[in-house]
């Protein structure tokens, strides 16, 4: 079966550096809740919601990755503090597409250097001995330990969950 390529990036760079992680091969789901049904060995907390937002601050817009718990959601108003903005909103579909190359929401993954967008995880994520998300496409799954996320992709760690 052909994934999108950044499921193919994703392993690389965890092969690459020698990391620790597991591929889960199922139907194509959409939120967290339908993942977590099917990822066995991890709970709905264990998933890592990325989601990529538009940030209006300074008369400026750019678009940027919250990674939050799968059984979370974003806090509008920790994220409008946290970066300083004076407007946030979803990435629209088309726009989500535009800045990842094609991946769907659902099922972009919560590595936003590969996409050159800035990385801000709720220190909920981290709590995590091992995490899991959709990597690229919405038909496969990677689990990892969240130290080893962490050192790879650099986040910023800030409260935004609610």
């Amino acid at each position: 079966m052909k994934y999108h390529k950044t499921c193919y990036e994703i392993k690389k760079i965890l092969d690459t550096n020698n990391v620790w992680f597991e591929v889960f091969e199922h139907k194509p789901v959409r939120t967290s809740e339908e993942a977590a049904k099917i990822r066995t060995g991890y709970t709905l907390h264990q998933g890592a919601k990325a989601l990529i937002v538009r940030v209006k601050s300074s008369g400026e817009k750019r678009f940027v990755m919250l990674v939050v718990p799968g059984d979370k959601r974003l806090d509008n108003k920790k994220v409008k503090s946290v970066l300083e903005a004076t407007d946030v909103r979803f990435a629209s579909e088309t726009e989500v597409k535009e800045v990842t190359g094609g991946v769907l929401p659902g099922g972009v993954p919560p590595f936003g250097n590969l996409f050159g967008l800035q990385v801000y995880v709720d220190p909920g994520v981290l709590g995590n001995k091992r995490i899991v998300f959709n990597a690229g496409d919405r038909r496969v799954s990677l689990g990892m330990k969240s130290e080893d996320y962490f050192s790879l992709v650099k986040p910023n760690v800030v409260d935004i969950a609610a």
